[in-house]
């Protein structure tokens, strides 16, 4: 199974991707992590995507493309894979479609989780993540104290796009580039809504009956 999860900043998008791709045991692919582990360790490709992504703005597709192409063409996403943060624009979902056909495959889901966006805001002003092992978590939750992660005991930190006027960019970026893709699913009837405004298990519950997999 081919699975692709969009949605706002900040809906959740890579927390139950990666949650999904333990069920279903497929890859979790997501280009953000990967451009902020290139940043991170201040690679040729973290130098140039960090150019964009400091200032809320979009890696170009021709960069995000050729990263993608290249991890879907390794062997552990034979089975199927989970996409998140990819695409971001319909030239790239084009670009995507027109690869997989290649492959004689296709995308058979498009997750797009509902959030409101005052909520969105709220929640990436208070998005921690883990140092060590990349886990994410809220202030909020009970579980979290003295920015220890309660998985593996690393620092939590705060993503440097995580500040009030990168998320604004982010959301217009949103706006202008992403929504589009939800009329070109829409139309090839591929698109899955899923509230994502309850509790984590209540939205994942959504998105599992959204895609028709019963636990």
């Amino acid at each position: 199974m081919n699975i692709i999860f969009v949605g706002a900043p900040g809906a959740g998008k890579g927390t139950h991707a990666k949650k999904l791709s333990e069920m279903l045991n497929i890859p979790h692919i997501s280009t953000g992590d990967i451009f902020r582990d290139n940043i991170s360790q201040q690679t040729e490709l973290g130098i140039v995507a960090d150019k964009y992504i400091s200032k809320g703005m979009l890696v170009p597709d021709e960069i995000t493309m050729s990263i993608v192409k290249d991890r879907l063409s390794k062997e552990d996403c034979d089975d199927g894979f989970i996409l998140d943060g990819f695409p971001r624009t319909l030239v790239q979902a084009e670009e995507l479609d027109k690869f997989l056909e290649g492959k004689n495959r296709k995308v058979d889901y498009v997750v797009n989780i509902l959030v409101e966006e005052d909520v969105l805001i709220q929640r990436l002003l208070s998005r921690r993540v883990c140092s060590q092992c990349k886990s994410t978590f809220s202030l909020s939750q009970t579980c979290v104290k003295n920015d220890t992660c309660p998985k593996c005991g690393g620092k939590l930190v705060k993503r440097d796009d995580d500040k009030i006027e990168i998320i604004k960019e982010r959301f217009i970026s949103y706006h202008n580039q992403t929504e589009p893709l939800l009329n070109y699913y829409a139309a090839r009837k591929i698109l899955r809504n899923a509230k994502g405004m309850e509790s984590y298990e209540q939205t994942l519950k959504n998105i599992l009956e959204a895609i028709d997999i019963t636990k």
